[in-house]
């Protein structure tokens, strides 16, 4: 029965028109006792066994027929004396609507009338959320519940986010207030930490233990090109979650910088320190840095990504891509971006004799050059690779990608296609590797996080895009292959079903009133929905399979140094 050091808040309140069913029931509560959606309770049930909710919906309740009544009883609103009650004094009480979450005994007959309604312990709630951490497998803390006074500690099982159980995760929210990119960083610091934990214990007992490396994208201003440094801004407040949440207050570990090559000297060539910005240049001077370059050697089979998210319906920019991919004439033997400029200007002033202008208009040349053009004006499409200058193949320097490692590609300067080239040529590349892993070092997982999910994935991208075949391809078999995606975007329901059906874990931040109304968040009821319009910074509703219902969960500051 109902525990009496913790204390009884009401009853339950079967009716006729509104009787408790096996997913839920209805109790009261005095006025003005304080209870927030999210909550939970629990009631006393048959057999002994204990019954667990979790608020929905709290209304507040008189014996007033009608607002006109209690207009009339305060004397036609002409009342100016302060009472609580007006004129009329009346029976007040509020009634809160919950939802069954489980019982003690698996019981799932509907609670009775009259039932005893009590606040949960520490260990209650964890028990109704299936957030015990003693009987969650492989547990990854994902931040803590504040319920009723109490801090809870929230620890997910690691394999519906990162395998086998279940992969990938999506974070949405709007700019700024939902904070996604800093929960992002929590959750994969407390996975590299957890896994550089793992480690040592398993190696202690000669035990094998799974391999896992990370792949982060910066693609606004300097987010992530400082989280290897500690931050100065944590209160001991922050500090002392984090030791409640069984973190270690560190910044991320074994991290490197990739930058895009630049010709101006202030932005990402190595030739002058002194011009450089101090944060990467300590970087490069720590060798925990470098600047990637794309000759046409190494782009040549890949021109496809550069073309994403361009309507191609007729698929004739596909065919000039094959048609250059084959080195046919005049492409054969090309192996520089000069090369390639000059053979396609050959076949734009050539006649129609020619193999490319017979099998392929020549408006399409056009169009293709005209993309292709303000695509190579980015400086990062540069033939020539210097170590001295400590420049980089990107793909190379991705497959040699080894166990803890945090790789960092920023590509926030580049022009959004470049940016999407990138992107598709990275992720092309961890498919490859991970597909052919072989050899006692090659990793098991590898975590890859990135934001402005919108601009690779969303309804309004070709179908044909090989950007989003790829992000196709890593939800729906990446969990076999070990490539888990951490995705954020600003709206949900943008982004492609195939790819957003398939994160096992979803993460809700703060949106608006125009976003909740749509079929994503049909099932949430109107309470939640409407919660959602209003989460405040750091709190984040959270869903997953290994829990038995929607959480919502706040996160301290991150522990990394933030470039505002």
């Amino acid at each position: 029965m109902a525990d009496e050091s913790l204390e009884i808040i009401g009853r339950v309140s079967a009716t006729e028109k509104s009787p408790t069913t096996i997913d839920r029931f209805y109790f009261w509560t005095k006025a003005g006792y304080e209870l927030n959606p999210f909550d939970v309770i629990k009631v006393d049930h048959i057999r002994d066994s204990i019954t667990f909710g979790i608020i929905e919906e709290i209304c507040h309740v008189t014996d007033s027929a009608s607002h006109f009544a209690s207009y009339i009883s305060s004397e036609f609103g002409e009342n100016k004396e302060k009472k609580e009650n007006g004129n009329s004094d009346r029976l007040q009480f509020n009634y809160v609507k919950a939802r069954f979450i489980g019982n003690t005994h698996n019981i799932n007959t509907p609670v009775l009338h009259d039932s005893l309604v009590s606040l949960c312990s520490v260990d209650d709630i964890q028990r109704a959320l299936g957030l015990d951490k003693s009987k969650v497998k492989n547990p990854l803390v994902c931040g803590y519940l504040n319920m009723y006074g109490k801090q809870v500690p929230v620890h997910i099982n690691a394999n519906f986010l990162v395998g086998p159980d279940g992969a990938h995760l999506n974070i949405s929210g709007i700019s700024g207030l939902a904070c996604k990119t800093s929960y992002t960083m929590f959750l994969m610091n407390a996975l590299q930490q957890k896994y550089e934990s793992l480690k040592i214990e398993k190696e202690k007992k000669g035990e094998k233990h799974e391999k896992v490396a990370y792949v982060m994208f910066n693609v606004k201003g300097r987010d992530l090109l400082s989280i290897d440094e500690p931050s100065t801004e944590l209160s001991d407040a922050d500090k002392k979650m984090y030791e409640e949440l069984g973190l270690v207050v560190k910044p991320f570990s074994n991290v490197k910088y990739y930058y895009p090559y630049s010709s101006r000297s202030e932005l990402h060539n190595m030739q002058s320190f002194a011009d450089w910005d101090t944060m990467a240049n300590k970087q490069f001077i720590k060798g925990n840095a470098a600047i990637f370059k794309y000759s046409y050697k190494t782009c040549k089979d890949k021109l496809g990504y550069m073309f994403a998210n361009e309507d191609d319906s007729t698929g004739t920019m596909e065919n000039i891509i094959a048609y250059i991919e084959n080195e046919n004439e005049p492409f054969t033997g090309a192996s520089t971006w000069t090369h390639f400029k000059n053979r396609l200007g050959r076949v734009l002033d050539g006649d129609s004799d020619m193999p490319a202008r017979r099998s392929i208009q020549l408006g399409s040349w056009k169009k293709f050059n005209r993309i292709i053009d303000k695509i190579l004006n980015d400086d990062v499409f540069e033939d020539g690779v210097s170590e001295e200058h400590a420049e980089v193949d990107l793909p190379q320097e991705i497959s040699d990608i080894k166990e803890g490692e945090v790789k960092v590609v920023d590509i926030a300067r580049l022009d959004e296609r470049s940016q999407a080239f990138v992107f598709g040529d990275v992720m092309g590349t961890i498919i490859e590797m991970m597909n052919t892993k072989v050899g006692p070092d090659a990793l098991d997982k590898i975590v890859i996080f990135v934001d402005e999910l919108n601009k690779y994935a969303s309804k309004d991208c070709p179908p044909n895009s090989p950007i989003l075949k790829h992000l196709k391809d890593v939800t729906e078999r990446g969990r076999s292959l070990g490539i888990i995606l951490f995705a954020v975007e600003q709206f949900r329901s943008a982004i492609v079903d195939r790819v957003k059906g398939n994160c096992a874990t979803s993460a809700y931040g703060r949106t608006n009133f125009v976003e909740v109304g749509t079929p994503d968040y049909r099932y949430l009821g109107d309470t939640y929905k409407s919660m959602l319009t209003r989460l405040d910074q750091g709190e984040y509703i959270i869903q997953n399979p290994a829990l038995s219902s929607l959480v919502k969960i706040n996160f301290p500051k991150p522990t990394y140094k933030q470039n505002n």
